[in-house]
């Protein structure tokens, strides 16, 4: 299986650990890098992902997420297909970056796009006939792994 992790999974194990959500996000978090580690799963790393992490200023943070990137089998560049399929997300209302990220993991035929972000996942069920990638939240993604 390929998956296709959004920056904000890979920046939750730095978020406030006090909420619910978020501790148990960062759970599913570490138990899919031990997948991916294990050779269960296929990470894709991407041109955007280190552009978007780059941006951290909080260097200890982003020298950590970077080192998640390594564990990546595939890793998928921005080209100009990419930039019309922007333009086009955009149109269902998804930012610039976003839009960016579920191009790259479209063309990188993802089995999931995994993110944290429930604006990215309510945007994905409203247009999903026209998104060619599965869009999860790492909670809908633990629970297809347990059927």
């Amino acid at each position: 299986m390929k998956l296709y992790l959004d920056l904000c999974v890979y920046n939750r194990p730095f978020d406030y650990q006090g909420y619910d959500r978020v501790a148990l996000e960062t759970s599913i978090f570490t138990y899919i890098l031990e997948k991916i580690e294990a050779g269960a799963y296929i990470l894709v790393a991407s041109d955007a992902l280190i552009y978007e992490n780059n941006k951290n200023t909080d260097s200890l943070k982003n020298t950590r997420i970077a080192t998640y990137f390594n564990l990546a089998q595939e890793f998928i560049e921005i080209n100009n297909s990419d930039i019309e399929r922007v333009k086009s997300l955009k149109g269902f209302g998804f930012s610039d970056i976003d839009a960016l990220h579920i191009s790259l993991a479209e063309r990188s035929n993802a089995d999931y796009f995994i993110t944290c972000d429930d604006d990215i996942t309510n945007r994905y069920k409203k247009h999903k006939d026209f998104i060619k990638v599965d869009i999860v939240s790492l909670t809908e993604f633990i629970g297809l792994e347990v059927k």
